[in-house]
């Protein structure tokens, strides 16, 4: 039997090299995306109560916030800890059925992260755009739809990924260049095609990253012509600003992981897409609930009245 035809269980674990080319930098390194973990978790998750709770935060577009912060703590937890701890035990090993559950969890959120971002600038567009049928368009059932639609799009569609790589012959050498299993670094080191596979991962990124990209594009190219034909400066800065929070998260996200995803990965730039993706799994999820409770009164004021009932209870 040719060995490049063996079974993919051929390697049962395999090591993510992840920072370790950086070993004075470890424990700095730990520390630091530590406190980003904490961080993310606890501003997510307080986005999260704040739209569950405050009735003025009851809207599709907290709505839909409030899934986005949801998806950022999911998306966090699974890469982060297994990060954090191969940097302070230095354990680097993982196993293939390890391995092939934190792609498919990590392609899921992006997955799911995509369609959300896609929605939320329908909402937008819908708001701006359509302010009158904007209540009969964005009803209970039709938000619970939309977000539903997302979660269940993008762990199926992601299921098709994480199918391919189980179908990939693995006969070493089995050092993951990365910190975390991902399409692209398992593709190199398997023993298949890297030519068909490598168009296989180009095409999988044009329809879970390209198409929700060029959509969302489009929503904000209406939106800013929407907005461009308000006569009153007054009214164009109102409209503006119910939506440039979203954008700037929309930039950010997209302009890391298209990168990464779309283009080829050559010895000079791959480390550079190391670092990309420490943005937009890491840093991205840590700045999402900073951008949008900083640039959104309605959240700022959640937040006051918040902080006024602890006051009330820490004097009684």
């Amino acid at each position: 039997m040719n060995p490049q035809q063996g079974n993919q269980t051929s390697i049962t674990e395999f090591i993510l090299l992840g920072f370790g080319t950086l070993p004075e930098l470890q424990i700095l390194l730990f520390l630091l995306f530590l406190v980003i973990y904490i961080a993310t978790m606890a501003g997510n998750i307080l986005i999260v109560v704040l739209v569950v709770t405050d009735q003025h935060l009851r809207t599709p577009m907290y709505f839909f916030l409030g899934n986005l912060s949801c998806l950022e703590t999911c998306y966090t937890s699974t890469i982060l800890p297994s990060l954090l701890a191969s940097l302070l035990t230095e354990g680097r090993t993982i196993s293939f059925n390890g391995c092939l559950t934190q792609y498919y969890f990590f392609a899921s959120m992006v997955a799911t992260e995509c369609f959300l971002l896609l929605v939320m600038s329908y909402d937008r567009y819908l708001a701006i755009g359509n302010p009158l049928h904007y209540a009969a368009h964005m009803s209970v059932r039709s938000c619970l739809q939309l977000a539903g639609g997302s979660w269940t799009g993008g762990f199926l569609l992601s299921s098709i990924t994480t199918l391919s790589i189980s179908q990939l012959t693995f006969c070493g050498p089995n050092d993951i260049d990365h910190f975390f299993c991902d399409f692209i670094p398992l593709v190199k080191i398997s023993c298949n095609d890297p030519q068909m596979m490598e168009m296989l991962a180009f095409a999988l990124s044009l329809i879970l990253l390209l198409v929700p990209f060029l959509l969302t594009l489009m929503s904000y190219i209406y939106i800013i012509a929407i907005i461009l034909r308000i006569p009153s400066s007054t009214g164009r800065q109102k409209a503006f600003s119910t939506c440039s929070s979203h954008l700037i998260v929309v930039t950010m996200y997209y302009g890391t992981l298209l990168i990464a995803y779309m283009f080829p990965t050559t010895n000079s730039l791959r480390d550079f897409k190391k670092v990309l993706s420490v943005f937009y799994t890491v840093l991205t999820p840590l700045v999402n609930p900073l951008i949008y409770s900083l640039r959104n009164k309605e959240v700022k004021e959640a937040l006051r009245k918040v902080s006024r009932k602890k006051s009330m209870f820490g004097q009684c």
